[in-house]
């Protein structure tokens, strides 16, 4: 199958949002996801931007940040260790506005507390931030731990989603 990789840019409250993905007869498959400045993000060409193809990821990114979208529904790669992949499906089932720590996180997967970390490492190794929602992930003691895209970030997408209320200046 003749399949290309290209890439856009989303702009949102949080930055200029990179999204790639391949394109093919069968439509667009989002490959990642990423914000200014994470650290993993991808490189990309210029001459491979094409913005049509990523029409309805726009749609669904607008739709989320003026509050009317709680879940994205997209074509993804399915790419990662099957343990990363079992860690992002259970991220994706936590709800919007809500948040889940890593130890639950962990039990609802079976993974004993002294592999807690690994949990961790696959969500720290998310290509899609945002579709799949790992900012809703938190520590124990209700802390902002680590976020591919900045903790300040994660702040502002828990805010946004209802599951921590704004600080007052």
């Amino acid at each position: 199958m003749d399949t290309s990789t290209v890439h856009t840019v989303h702009p949102s409250p949080l930055g200029d949002l990179l999204l790639t993905g391949t394109v093919s007869p069968d439509g667009l498959t989002l490959t990642s996801l990423g914000m200014p400045g994470q650290r993993g993000a991808p490189a990309v060409r210029p001459h491979d931007r094409d913005d049509a193809p990523f029409a309805e990821a726009h749609r669904q990114l607008d739709a989320y940040f003026a509050g009317r979208r709680t879940r994205f529904t997209l074509p993804l790669a399915a790419t990662g260790t099957p343990f990363q992949r079992a860690v992002w499906q259970a991220v994706e089932d936590i709800p919007y506005g809500t948040t889940a720590t890593y130890g639950e996180l962990a039990a609802r997967l079976g993974v004993p507390r002294a592999e807690l970390r690994a949990v961790g490492r696959a969500l720290g190794a998310n290509p899609l931030l945002l579709v799949r929602p790992c900012h809703r992930v938190i520590g124990a003691d209700g802390t902002m731990r680590g976020y591919a895209g900045g903790v300040e970030r994660k702040r502002w997408l828990l805010t946004h989603e209802g599951a921590l209320q704004p600080a007052l200046m």
